[in-house]
């Protein structure tokens, strides 16, 4: 779920915020339909729902099952899932995207977005990355990829009609142009593009032309969006769909990054789903105030029940904000084994290994604070806060002893260790945003852990520096994502908690 909160006449952006990339929006009827990129994560591409475009429900993920995401084990973090479109044609719901790290673009379809999805069509004959979906009048399907390329094909069959065809460069001197949508509006079929590469150079771009194969012509302002070069706290915006508002009013979800500290700045969450509202002037789409502090649209909202800060895995099966990385075998993660309680068994001997047992959510919120009573008498595991396997901060019990370990880059230590009591303990970390840049070194955030003693004392072991699982500092195209392990053995978890801080 999103955790936008209102005040006054304002909400927060982003909408869906934490590790939620390459936002693709559906209208249909009174309902919108979000799907955004998962990466090396299973269950992959999480689908939201929302009556209002703020408020942002997750209703499940559309690759749910191994015949649906084959994500070898020796897959790189951010190789696996990038880039959906989802679009409502013919009573379908339809999700394009591709798999990096196995099959190439793949195409499913379901009647309800909330699953189950179909398995895969498999599309040889469409090369290259951020694929889209779009139909003319006479039910042709246009499938437009990075590029920008096309091809006709038969979404049943994922037969292609003649070969890949460029329609367009994007704008001279901009790499990277990807992320296309393209749309049939008014007079015109219209192709959004980003470009400038998903970094602070990224952007959105417009053209225009007759038919859905051109020929385009490029909007005059071009980008149509972009905080390059600027000190906009939302920072590598683009990957932009449109979508109409309840009132016929035209607005785009798009990914932008909240970076922190000092120069670069570093974000640390992710590529988050942002909302901004678009005019529309002699025939071309004017983007509005891109902001975090976003004025409230003019229809009424329709928040959801928020979602419970506990998990106390009372379930047979986990919610769908819970995620593993590559897969999640059965045999390794259940809620069957000691009732109300998470088991995990080891796979990988720690978070370092790309088969590591580990079932996380995504950090959303600059400051939070996680909790989880844990036993590890059978096995060594515990809490974690990972953005990939060289860039970690561990909470690990075993043998009586509780340790935080730190994993940057090629180095590895141990940097504070303490004796725990026989049973169940609980594991605590806090993560707490700078407020105050004291120089142009300092860090977005620290990240402090230990152990709560039964009064609700916090016994700190360590506080690290979180520039060092920032995407600047690691690289790649995911986010912070904070849950528990096992290494060893087995672990037990009766609970986590998750709760935001003030950001």
């Amino acid at each position: 779920m999103s955790s936008v909160s209102e005040t006054g006449n304002s909400v927060n952006n982003p909408v869906i915020p934490g590790f939620h990339p390459d936002p693709s929006v559906c209208r249909v009827g009174a309902d919108y339909y979000v799907a955004c990129s998962s990466f090396e994560y299973f269950p992959g591409v999480p689908v939201f729902h929302s009556r209002d475009l703020v408020h942002w429900n997750q209703i499940g993920n559309a690759l749910d099952r191994p015949s649906q995401l084959d994500l070898p084990r020796d897959s790189p973090s951010s190789g696996g899932i990038y880039a959906p479109t989802l679009r409502h044609h013919d009573g379908r719901f339809w999700l394009i995207v591709t798999n990096v790290s196995g099959d190439g673009n793949l195409l499913f379809s379901a009647t309800d977005p909330a699953g189950p999805w179909s398995d895969p069509v498999r599309l040889p004959g469409v090369p290259g990355i951020d694929p889209d979906l779009a139909w003319d009048d006479d039910g042709n399907c246009w499938c437009t990829v990075a590029g920008v390329g096309q091809v006709r094909i038969d979404p049943h069959t994922g037969e292609t009609f003649g070969p890949p065809r460029r329609i367009w460069s994007g704008t001279p001197g901009a790499k990277a142009p990807e992320a296309p949508h393209l749309y049939r509006i008014g007079e015109y079929w219209y192709l959004l593009i980003a470009e400038g590469g998903t970094e602070r150079c990224h952007g959105v771009s417009i053209a225009r032309g007759p038919s859905p194969t051109g020929p385009f012509e490029p909007c005059p302002d071009n980008p149509i969006l972009s905080h390059r070069g600027t000190e906009h706290p939302i920072q590598n915006t683009g990957h932009g769909d449109l979508v109409q508002g309840p009132d016929g009013s035209w607005w785009m979800v798009l990914l932008g990054v909240r970076p922190g500290g000092g120069t670069p700045g570093w974000h640390v969450l992710g590529r988050e789903t942002f909302l901004a509202p678009v005019d529309w002037v002699d025939g071309w789409p004017v983007v509005g105030e891109l902001a975090t502090d976003l004025p409230a649209p003019p229809w009424p909202l329709q928040p959801d029940a928020p979602v419970p800060r506990r998990e106390d895995f009372d379930l047979g099966e986990l919610a769908p904000r819970w995620i593993s990385p590559r897969r999640r075998l059965p045999e390794d993660c259940t809620t069957k084994e000691r009732p109300g309680w998470l088991t995990l068994r080891a796979r990988g001997g720690s978070l370092d290994d790309a088969d590591v047992t580990f079932v996380g959510r995504r950090q959303q919120h600059l400051s939070c604070r996680v909790r989880a009573l844990a036993d590890a008498t059978e096995g060594r595991g515990g809490l974690a806060v990972r953005l990939d396997e060289q860039h970690h901060y561990d909470l690990e019990m075993s043998s009586g002893e509780v340790r935080v370990r730190a994993r940057i880059g090629p180095l590895s230590t141990v940097v504070a260790s303490r004796p725990t009591p026989p049973g169940p303990v609980v594991l605590r970390i806090e993560v707490a945003a700078v407020r105050a840049v004291r120089d142009a070194r300092t860090g977005p955030d620290t990240i402090s852990l230990g152990i709560e003693e039964p009064d609700g004392t916090f016994v700190e072991l360590a506080s690290l520096d979180g520039r060092y699982l920032s995407t600047e500092v690691a690289g790649g195209f995911t986010g912070r994502v904070v849950g528990m392990y096992a290494a060893s053995g087995s672990v037990h978890f009766d609970w986590l908690d998750y709760e935001p801080r003030d950001d």
